[in-house]
């Protein structure tokens, strides 16, 4: 009666029977019955849990002849329905304890005495008299409902719980099998900001430039009497594909900064530092091209693309640095492939939508790099496209002149291939102000170069799209050599001379208001015929 309020059935031996066990649940091994793992088929070892901790040793159990239980309740027909098994349930025959661990090697079967310490090296240690493991199978540890959970079998035909046909079975066929395979379709490349902007260049709309001749010839002045401002007006007007064409209005100078490493060569004796403390100084509006800016109503912005100098963050400053700096040319080439069109991206994304964009450039020793740039794609020699940039004197300049023609015959650079030239002598500003080029012949609006860099960059554009020469207007002749060579090979006629060659965009912020002139000539100049004024051109026709 004690062992029922405990919850134990007491076992009724018979003598003159011997036990019956259940084929799958229990065996005999060694003279003891050894429990199987639960929910396994008999004889099919685990591939996906090789390793079982222990099993349990329990004590024979004797059933009733007819099949019924002590407490006079049908016994279950399927050990899905017998309840947790646990030691507690079926007292020990042998000693006061419940369960007796014993090792097992995995397929159900106990492991001799003798081999037992051999076998235990390699599996995990197993306590000799648990109860129960709590790493151990799910059998060991207190179960929560009375029926025990075991995973569900495969049936015999069909598919799997997972959804896959058995192994040996062909597949099905998919319901377009009769049809002909596909052809192979490469992948498309992702396209690049510079790519896509190549794309989108096309030549100035020829329609609105013969638009605007003829109506400049209808204007109440006699033909041609404005000189280069009518050669300007056309030429504004085929870039906006209108007749007349928008105010050149809002106007963005650019100044794009970066520096040299050239600069070791002695080529300027400007430090490097200078560079970085002029981008602060334009930030804080008190340089040249600031007081220039306000005068014509611009708005200045600077570009960092290669700095050396560490900067903090400055307003009006886009930070988009590349590197620190280029590389030594004299030594190697100055950036890499990726980096040239990383800094011509930059300049490209620094382009606005409307309006007119101006060129300006900040770089010790930049001019370097730009008499290079004009020497490789007009073939000119180094002592013509040289100059004396911040005012060098005559020891600098011979040896920024041998830099250049050692530099030349190092490089041995390919016009053909302007990445790469650009990668041979930099610097990180001239790619950027081809990018600033290039993007405004994308959008179809004017970019007014400054001096000797620009005109450089603009000779790297060329070799990229030449239909972007077409959307540039050079604003004055800078009083670098090898400015005149770079304008005379790009075919482009300065508007003004003035002798500058300062940089940082101050001859574009000069020539700003001809183009605005320009425009405002063929918006509010009358015709001949709107006014009543007789034409003595027609008039003699």
């Amino acid at each position: 009666m004690a062992d029922r309020a405990r919850g134990v059935r007491a076992a009724r031996p018979r003598a003159h029977r011997a036990p019956r066990t259940r084929v799958g649940r229990r065996r005999r091994a060694g003279g003891a019955l050894v429990r199987r793992q639960p929910g396994r088929h008999r004889g099919v070892r685990d591939h996906r849990r090789p390793v079982r901790l222990l099993d349990l040793h329990l004590p024979r159990r004797h059933r009733p002849r007819a099949g019924r239980r002590a407490g006079g309740r049908a016994h279950p027909r399927h050990h899905r329905h017998a309840g947790p098994r646990r030691a507690q349930r079926h007292p020990a025959r042998r000693g006061e304890g419940g369960a007796v661990a014993v090792p097992d090697d995995g397929g159900g079967r106990p492991v001799p005495r003798g081999a037992e310490p051999r076998r235990l090296r390699r599996r995990l240690q197993v306590r000799a008299q648990a109860p129960g493991d709590p790493r151990g199978p799910a059998r060991d540890r207190p179960a929560r409902r009375r029926g025990v959970r075991r995973r569900p079998r495969p049936g015999r035909r069909g598919r799997a719980p997972g959804g896959r046909p058995r192994p040996g079975r062909p597949r099905p066929l998919p319901l377009d099998a009769h049809r002909a395979p596909r052809p192979h379709r490469p992948r498309r490349r992702a396209v690049s900001l510079l790519e896509d902007t190549l794309a989108a260049i096309v030549a100035p709309d020829a329609a609105a430039r013969a638009a605007a001749a003829d109506r400049l010839d209808r204007m109440t002045k006699p033909p041609g009497s404005l000189g280069r401002i009518e050669d300007l007006a056309v030429t504004l007007s085929g870039i906006a594909g209108t007749c007349p064409p928008p105010l050149p209005d809002p106007a963005v100078v650019v100044v794009c900064a970066g520096d040299h490493g050239v600069h070791a060569q002695g080529v300027t004796p400007w430090p490097q530092e200078v560079t970085g403390q002029m981008v602060a100084n334009f930030a804080a509006g008190g340089a040249v091209v600031n007081a220039f800016a306000r005068a014509a109503d611009v708005q200045v912005r600077v570009l960092d693309v290669g700095v050396a100098t560490p900067l903090p963050d400055l307003d009006g400053v886009l930070a988009r640095r590349v590197a620190d700096g280029t590389a030594d040319l004299a030594v190697g080439p100055a950036l890499t492939r990726e980096q040239v069109v990383a800094a011509v991206e930059a300049g490209i994304a620094a382009v606005p939508d409307r309006g007119c964009v101006l060129t300006g450039d900040m770089g010790i020793a930049n001019t370097t790099a730009a008499a290079l740039l004009i020497c490789a794609f007009t073939g000119a020699d180094p002592e013509r496209a040289t100059g004396r940039g911040t005012g060098i004197d005559d020891a600098t300049l011979a040896r920024k002149t041998a830099v250049v023609r050692d530099a030349l015959a190092r490089h041995r650079p390919d016009p053909a291939d302007p990445v790469g030239v650009l990668a041979a002598f930099g610097g990180l500003e001239h790619a950027a102000i081809a990018g600033l080029v290039l993007g405004a012949a994308a959008r179809r609006i004017p970019v007014l170069l400054d001096g000797v860099s620009a005109g450089a960059a603009a000779l790297v554009a060329a070799a990229l799209a030449p239909q972007a020469v077409a959307y540039c207007v050079a604003g004055h002749r800078s009083a670098e050599p090898g400015h005149r060579l770079a304008l005379g090979h790009l075919g482009l006629d300065p508007l003004l001379d003035l002798g500058l060659r300062l940089g940082e965009g101050t001859g574009a912020v000069l020539a700003l208001p001809l183009l605005r002139a320009a425009v405002r000539a063929l918006h509010d100049v009358a015709t001949f015929g709107d006014a009543g004024v007789t034409d003595a051109a027609h008039e003699q026709v």
